[in-house]
């Protein structure tokens, strides 16, 4: 590469490296908070309609700087697996297939022992991400399916899966999408119609359509229908004045010399064939604040390549690389119930990924499946692919049946001896077997907790990786026997991806390589993605993950980065490099508010078509109900001044009447407000949601606390009646709503004391918050339940 000594260095508060669900979270909340946000993607921007689709296009979608090519996709070929990336603005999200599951609770492991040797251990559990979730969804917007309303009603593949799942005792559920079924939040969802944009647009300034049902998520959707992250984070970001560039990749980094990092990077001709790699100029910029999340590969490549800039940087760094226990597999040629004729499951409708089936865990405990939880837990989702795919399965299987080809040439042979032209159109249905082939079979794709053994290392300058199926042969095989399992149960027969008659998998989830760790010798950064030793440098990408997710990674690296950002900005005034006495004006507009954060779980009942709690929980049609929220109190100063004591609710409320688990997002919580009589007081819910048919739901729930002795206090905080009504309401529209459903929630006393080791604060005075919070609680207990008695005046 050429240096380009004539370029002055530029200084910026933060860069942040990449633009996947690590890069584009952390752009949008620092700059959000008034710094100045430098993003640099070494790849292009993908307006919807210009993903490719023609042969010409799709020959120029791969990523090959050093042929001149800088496409969309980074395809990297392994001694032992493939991979496959993306290269773009809004990274890993344009081709991804829209599943954003939490990672399961009990998989947050600590030191758990590895089949191999060593141990898995996150310094990070379910209840520190649980709000940085909620956070994600709200911006991202996931829902899903919309199984049960017209227009999307007709998916073969998605009760296909649910149908095995039953037949086989396992777990089945439909996934939140990040996908746009409905014009706007709540309201009907419907094929192809204009989505309304938020207020400023998105930064393509382009029109948006709901999904259509094409089978193209993968490689890319141009309807804009995937709330990708170039349509949220990224256009909100820009919107706080973030600056984005494209065709920006960063070579090398290294501390700058008075504090900060200083970065070099290249500059890629997009639009048109640039010089080869290795003769574009080299520019230098500087930042006091350093975000790598480039993806596995391309954070732990900078890593590596700039190690000796980086004195102490640990051993941790390249280890716990796994593919997240990706498999691809098929059940092909798949038969109705009674196997008499070919079912169809007709893979190209729909979105990618439609459903979800889950296999146990052993740290989940008793289960009651066929799959006894003696293993590390998988999942099992259906694949999808567009239309013109069918096409080409239906032309490959022609020279494997040479019956069906001999047949046809034989027709047209004689139909062209006695002239008669008609034979043509008659035969060709009979050539592709009305397409039998492509219709019934479904693509199955398989994840879960493989074994983090492997290693990223440079070779000859380039990024290189070792590792194997073999030391996660007990996952591979456990979830090979489910994936056969669901084929047979669809009336298939199972078929291996061709690359596994070698041992070989494709991994579009690699994860590991810079691990996060409770200390050096453990990790290459700690559970904020902090590396250790270097203040200021974080990873905030798959990089950083200590092992597999074990489901699709996307949700849980994006919360990571939330968390991370947050704990960047508490510390960035007191521990911020000094750049010779140079501070940036605009880390001052960010005000640091003290807040209050914990998760309540909530479980009980719901009957639907009943309007008062009492009844229903005495009647017999009603069913299961969940809830986990969590409670965030933004500013304390705030809350604690104003009379209704406002809050937000965000998290998820499962029922099966409600199609599965819906997410809460935007409600709010009332703490100790007015109640019946001057002496009630009431924890009142305002919960928002949408359920399985796209109908926006409101559910209101009262906890009524009346003075009645310290015998009540028990379970008037921790029953909830509460009625479920039709649309999204504000308080003074409930009364004349229609009710939907009744019931009744509870907080056990396991789950309570869960709850008390979820509490969270940040800001500058995070003890005095907690405290301050606890106080106001407890008192207005006493005031209710415990009350000073007044002395008696003498007379």
């Amino acid at each position: 590469m050429v240096r380009d000594r004539t370029a002055a260095t530029e200084h910026v508060d933060v860069l942040v490296v990449g633009s996947g669900f690590g890069g584009s979270t952390a752009a949008y909340r620092l700059a959000q908070a008034g710094l100045g946000v430098v993003v640099m993607e070494r790849g292009r921007d993908y307006p919807p309609g210009s993903f490719a689709r023609t042969p010409a296009q799709a020959a120029r979608a791969f990523w090959a700087p050093e042929a001149g090519s800088h496409g969309l996709f980074d395809v990297r070929g392994f001694r032992h697996f493939d991979s496959v990336v993306a290269s773009g603005l809004g990274g890993g999200s344009l081709i991804y297939a829209n599943v954003l599951l939490r990672k399961d609770e009990h998989w947050f492991v600590d030191r758990q022992a590895l089949p191999g040797g060593g141990y898995e251990s996150w310094p990070v559990t379910r209840a520190d991400l649980d709000p940085h979730y909620d956070a994600v969804e709200r911006v991202l917007a996931p829902t899903p399916y919309p199984l049960d309303h017209p227009g999307y009603d007709d998916v073969p593949k998605v009760r296909a899966m649910r149908t095995a799942a039953d037949r086989l005792g396992l777990e089945h559920f439909l996934p939140p999408l990040a996908v746009s079924f409905a014009p706007e939040p709540g309201a009907r969802p419907g094929i192809g119609l204009p989505i309304s944009e938020p207020d400023g647009g998105n930064l393509h300034g382009a029109a948006r359509r709901t999904c259509r049902l094409c089978g193209e998520c993968n490689i890319g959707c141009n309807e804009g229908a995937k709330n990708s992250l170039d349509f949220t984070y990224l256009s909100a970001a820009r919107q706080h004045g973030a600056d984005l560039r494209t065709g920006h990749e960063v070579r090398a980094i290294r501390p700058a010399p008075h504090g900060g990092y200083e970065v070099d990077y290249v500059r890629h001709g997009l639009d048109r064939e640039g010089p080869p790699a290795d003769r574009v100029p080299v520019r230098t910029l500087s930042c006091d604040r350093l975000v790598l999340a480039a993806g596995t590969y391309g954070t732990s490549y900078l890593l590596l390549r700039s190690r000796r800039d980086l004195p102490g940087i640990g051993e941790a760094l390249g280890t716990r690389f796994s593919g997240n226990g990706d498999i691809l597999s098929f059940a092909v040629r798949t038969k109705d119930g009674d196997g008499s004729r070919p079912s169809s499951v007709d893979p190209s409708r729909g979105p990618v990924i439609t459903s979800t089936i889950r296999l146990p865990d052993e740290l989940d405990g008793q289960d009651h499946s066929g799959f006894a939880p003696s293993g590390r837990g998988a999942y099992i989702q259906d694949g999808g692919y567009p239309a013109f795919v069918g096409w080409l399965v239906e032309a490959a299987a022609l020279p494997r049946d040479a019956g069906r080809a001999g047949r046809f040439l034989l027709r047209q042979f004689a139909a062209h001896t006695v002239g008669d032209p008609g034979v043509m159109s008659a035969s060709l249905p009979g050539l592709l077997a009305d397409g039998a082939l492509s219709d019934s079979s479904l693509p199955l794709l398989g994840m879960g907790r493989d074994t983090p053994d492997g290693m990223l290392v440079l070779r000859r300058g380039a990024l290189d990786a070792e590792w194997s199926t073999a030391g996660s042969a007990q996952h591979y095989a456990r979830l090979r026997a489910a994936l056969r399992a669901v084929s047979e149960a669809l009336g298939g027969r199972y078929a291996d991806s061709p690359h596994w008659l070698l041992k070989r998998i494709i991994t579009v989830h690699p994860c590991g390589g810079a691990p996060m760790g409770r200390s050096r010798a453990e990790g290459v950064c700690d559970g904020f993605g902090e590396v250790h030793g270097h203040p200021g440098l974080y990873v905030m990408d798959a990089a950083a993950l200590p092992g597999p997710v074990g489901t699709n990674p996307a949700l849980t690296v994006a919360a990571l980065a939330d968390r991370a950002c947050t704990r960047l900005l508490e510390k960035r005034d007191s521990d911020l490099p000094a750049r010779s006495g140079v501070r940036s004006q605009a880390r001052h507009t960010y005000t640091q508010h003290n807040s209050v954060q914990f998760t309540e779980t909530l479980k009980g009942s719901c009957t639907m078509g009943l309007s008062d709690p009492r009844a229903a929980r005495r009647s017999p049609t009603r069913e299961p109900l969940r809830a986990r929220l969590t409670i965030t109190i933004d500013d304390i100063d705030d809350f604690l001044a104003r009379p209704e004591h406002p809050a937000r609710a965000d998290g998820w409320i499962e029922a099966r009447g409600l199609g599965g688990r819906r997410p809460v997002t935007g409600g709010e919580f009332h703490f100790f407000g007015a109640g019946r009589t001057p002496d009630r007081r009431e924890l009142r819910y305002r919960l928002f949601l949408t359920d399985g048919t796209g109908s926006a739901r409101t559910l209101i729930g009262v906890k009524d606390l009346a003075p009645a002795g310290l015998t009540r206090l028990w379970p008037a905080t921790t029953t909830l009646p509460y009625v479920l009504l039709e649309g999204h309401l504000a308080r003074a529209e409930e009364h004349a709503a229609d009710i939907l459903a009744a019931g009744t929630l509870h907080i056990s006393l396991p789950d309570f004391l869960r709850q008390l080791t979820t509490f969270r604060t940040t800001g500058p005075s995070s003890a005095a918050t907690l405290a301050r919070f606890h106080a106001f609680f407890l008192d207005e207990l006493r005031r209710i339940y415990w009350p000073l008695k007044r002395p008696r005046s003498r007379s």
